[in-house]
């Protein structure tokens, strides 16, 4: 973050304006909307100065003009006034912008969407400012013109609010509600509703939210994810929750992080069922956090037996699993009506695991198997599939960290697979899907990785059979 963002105080205040044509006009009106008391340096003013209440020097600009001026803003278009203000300001201690100079700038002006009382502002540090008015454009199209009656009327109840709910938790509560259904009601809807709010009681207690996260790109969050992510009080996340995700989180929300590393026993499911009920049982509103779906995999169904034992409220919000996600970003269908009828998910992550598998079942023709946590044990699923009839031939791929951008697939058959991973150095988060459907999408795009292209010399067999053959797909 190159500029620390900040809303000024202007009302009142003395701002300094430099130039007098169209730009200039543009940041006169803007200044003085915020009610600043402006005065503008320039040789000659643009008709459109003649309705704006300002106070004008007809001169060129000198040093001395910065003095008893909260804020100034050159707009003359000439590089080296631009200098000249930026250096006087500076010296002087007052803030100063110059339209289209950051190198002249201590401060940026963002792109505005303006809802009276609500204002949003987008900045790119000043590196692609035609970006930022697009995402205004698209902010604008978003944000009723309703909201800002919605802050008048909460600017009218802040204070009565404040002196019933004094504690921060449930007055925090307590306009996340009325915002949450209120944000676009008109304003005699809204007044009652507070009304009512306000004479109930407040809501209180704690809940949890065992939330799908997705396979990792922060795009594939659900609304419903985000939504729980900015209201919680504590986020419980799992190691493969991206730092991406987490930023969209609220800023004063406690994260907790519970991950599991392979063949590490540390943060036993016990020990995170007891946190999370504990968590709730302190009133706090708890998301815990899971990569893909909290009920595929996630051991989301024992943390839901755990809070309901104990009492207490608790929602399912469902994420991509890694399956459909992983599969989607590398452009593989996981059923196909010339390959594939049926889907199947399972895990491997341990032995146990691997020796209660059906693997008669499993060997089937015309299927896909999409294989969880399953690294370690590539050499079991190769061994027992081919073993109970899968033909060493069926394709397989494996991709690593999918839908993010160290995303990387290598695609062979099964009877390659332990092969295969070796020699790529295959690691966790893998998703191993094998079935016809393994030798599809080969067109897709991902992320070419150097230690997948520098895997095996140009002209090795393994790499013919691994890179070659689905060229375009791994480079």
């Amino acid at each position: 973050m190159q500029f620390f963002p900040a809303f000024l105080r202007l009302d009142g205040r003395s701002c300094l304006l430099v130039g007098g044509g169209k730009i200039a006009v543009r940041k006169a009106r803007l200044l003085l909307s915020a009610g600043a008391k402006l005065t503008v340096v320039a040789p000659e003013l643009d008709e459109a100065f003649q309705a704006l209440d300002l106070r004008h020097e007809a001169r060129t600009f000198e040093d001395s003009d910065v003095d008893g001026h909260w804020l100034v803003v050159s707009a003359t278009g000439d590089p080296t006034v631009e200098s000249s203000v930026y250096e006087a300001a500076t010296e002087a201690g007052i803030f100063c912008n110059a339209v289209d100079d950051r190198n002249a700038c201590s401060y940026i002006t963002p792109a505005i969407v303006d809802r009276g009382g609500l204002v949003v502002a987008i900045s790119s540090g000043g590196d692609a400012p035609v970006l930022a008015r697009q995402v205004r454009t698209r902010i604008e199209s978003l944000l009723p013109a309703t909201l800002g009656e919605i802050v008048d009327v909460a600017a009218r109840w802040r204070d009565r609010v404040a002196g019933r709910f004094n504690d921060l938790t449930t007055r925090r509560r307590f306009w996340e509600s009325f915002f949450g259904r209120h944000s676009t009601s008109e304003m005699a809807v809204a007044e009652q509703a507070i009304q009512t709010m306000y004479d109930g009681e407040p809501q209180s207690g704690g809940e949890a939210w065992l939330v799908g996260a997705g396979p990792g790109d922060p795009d594939l969050l659900t609304l419903r994810a985000l939504h729980c992510l900015q209201a919680a009080d504590v986020i419980v996340h799992d190691r493969l929750v991206s730092d991406e995700i987490l930023s969209l989180a609220r800023r004063d929300a406690d994260r907790i992080s519970v991950g599991k590393k392979p063949g590490c026993r540390t943060n036993r499911q016990e020990d995170i069922n007891a946190l999370l009920v504990r968590l709730v049982g302190e009133g706090k509103r708890v998301c815990r956090l899971k990569g893909g779906d909290p009920f595929i995999f996630g051991r989301g169904g024992e943390e839901a037996a755990a809070l309901e034992a104990a009492g207490f409220r608790y929602s399912v919000v469902p994420g991509i699993t890694a399956a459909a996600g992983c599969a989607a970003a590398a452009g593989i269908p996981l059923t196909h009506r010339d390959a594939s009828q049926s889907l199947l998910l399972l895990t491997a992550h341990g032995q146990d695991s691997v020796d209660r598998l059906d693997w008669a079942s499993l060997a089937r023709d015309r299927q896909t198997l999409a294989v969880y946590m399953g690294v370690r044990r590539f050499p079991d699923l190769m061994a027992k599939l081919i073993a109970n009839g899968r033909p060493a031939d069926t394709p397989v791929a494996i991709i690593e960290r999918g839908t993010t951008e160290q995303q990387r697939i290598v695609r062979g058959s099964l009877g390659q697979l332990t092969m295969l991973a070796e020699a790529h150095r295959v690691e966790s988060p893998s998703m191993l899907i094998i079935g016809d459907v393994a030798a599809m999408g080969t067109g897709a795009t991902h992320t070419s990785t150097p230690r997948e292209r520098d895997a095996f010399p140009a002209d090795s067999a393994i790499h013919r059979t691994a890179v070659h053959r689905q060229q375009g797909t791994t480079g």
